[in-house]
């Protein structure tokens, strides 16, 4: 059989080095030049981002972060996109402050919490620096170490508590674990935790299913507690409770921050219980943060479209005052799919044509107040 004809100059071995060669340099073409279509693969981690120093003033640095979940199709289950849960969040809290994190279901609030601390596997992109560290780039020996200083406190305190496990074992489990304490201390330890958090030395011998509530976020904080953090993860801890238990939670949080110097990242729907605990708040739409800023200014003076109509949704505690509430048209788009341009442009009353085919960006509208935005792009 007649072989395919060496170039000249050419050698017959070389002919196939230098075929693969071209090969590879227009698949590396395909990915890296503009307007190419990109693979899948390509596109969930392009690494996009200006990496930042670490600053002393800041417990923790979010640049950037991005967190997608592979789409599977087809007969051989092969990645066909990505559901792009965190796109590109940004924001810096200082230690012993409050952080609010505001949305609507689905916005990826909770993926945000979760990614940085690293408990939902490696994130797509950015950064994440705690007290001047990458925490994905720590080896496990320093990431176990880091474990006792982060810290989450779970949605629903029913099922993040084992039913198998008494209280006393549920909050001391991870303290004996990492060796906290001596061994003749420990329980003195577990109940001087407990007292803290408003539980009584004798509830260590009951399970959960024995407990409100209330009593069983509190049980929750004490495991949280118990290893000595210095930031904690309020995933919604107040949601499932009655008004009056979501009082005395969000005053024992308080407390305890203003006792321990704890620094938490409290996210939350309830917008009222946000602007009470929180110094500054930010606003997240379909994976990214629309607005960021003190609290006072946030409230006081919401500026992006979005923001203006989550505030409208407030409750008045008056039954004859009247609510300007702002509805917003149209369907939140998928974040597997989002919208070109400005993600809330297909929701937004005052859309341009800007807004439909540019991205905005990040604005400083006043000191330590950002919007992304067109309107105050100028």
């Amino acid at each position: 059989m007649a072989g395919r004809t060496p170039q000249p100059g050419i050698a017959p071995g070389e002919d196939n080095m230098q075929r693969e060669t071209e090969k590879q340099a227009r698949q590396a073409k395909a990915v890296t030049e503009p307007g190419k279509k990109k693979p899948a693969e390509a596109s969930a981690s392009d690494g996009s981002f200006t990496p930042i120093a670490p600053d002393p003033e800041y417990i923790l640095q979010v640049n950037a972060l991005k967190k997608f979940f592979p789409v599977k199709g087809g007969l051989t289950s092969r990645t066909v996109g990505y559901v792009k849960a965190v796109d590109g969040v940004t924001f810096n809290l200082r230690r012993g402050a409050t952080m609010g994190l505001v949305g609507e279901s689905g916005c990826g609030k909770t993926t945000t919490g979760r990614t940085i601390l690293r408990l939902s596997g490696s994130k797509t992109g950015g950064q994440v620096l705690f007290e001047g560290r990458e925490v994905y780039d720590l080896p496990p020996k320093e990431l176990r170490a880091l474990r006792t200083k982060m810290q989450i406190i779970f949605q629903d305190p029913f099922s993040s508590l084992s039913p198998r496990l008494p209280v006393g074992e549920i909050i001391g489990e991870a303290v004996r674990e990492h060796g906290l304490v001596p061994k003749a201390e420990f329980a003195d330890y577990i109940d001087q935790v407990m007292d803290n958090c408003g539980l009584q030395p004798f509830h260590k011998d009951r399970y959960p299913h024995e407990f409100s509530g209330g009593q069983r976020q509190r049980i929750c904080i004490a495991r949280a507690l118990a290893l000595n953090p210095e930031f904690i993860v309020c995933d919604e801890p107040v949601s499932a409770l009655d008004v009056s238990i979501q009082a005395q939670i969000i005053n024992l949080l308080k407390e305890l921050q203003e006792k321990y110097g704890l620094t938490y990242l409290f996210i939350s729907h309830d917008l009222s219980v946000v602007e009470h605990i929180s110094d500054a708040v930010g606003v997240m739409y379909l994976g990214g943060l629309v607005e960021y800023g003190a609290t006072e200014d946030i409230f006081a003076h919401p500026l992006h479209p979005y923001t203006e109509a989550l505030f409208s949704a407030i409750p008045i505690p008056d039954p004859k005052a009247k609510m300007n509430r702002i509805v917003l048209e149209g369907s939140i788009p998928s974040p597997a799919n989002p919208p070109s341009g400005c993600k809330f442009h297909t929701r937004c009353a005052r859309c341009t044509e800007r807004c439909r085919q540019e991205a905005p960006r990040q604005v400083e509208v006043e000191p330590g107040h950002y919007v992304v935005c067109h309107l105050y792009d100028r």
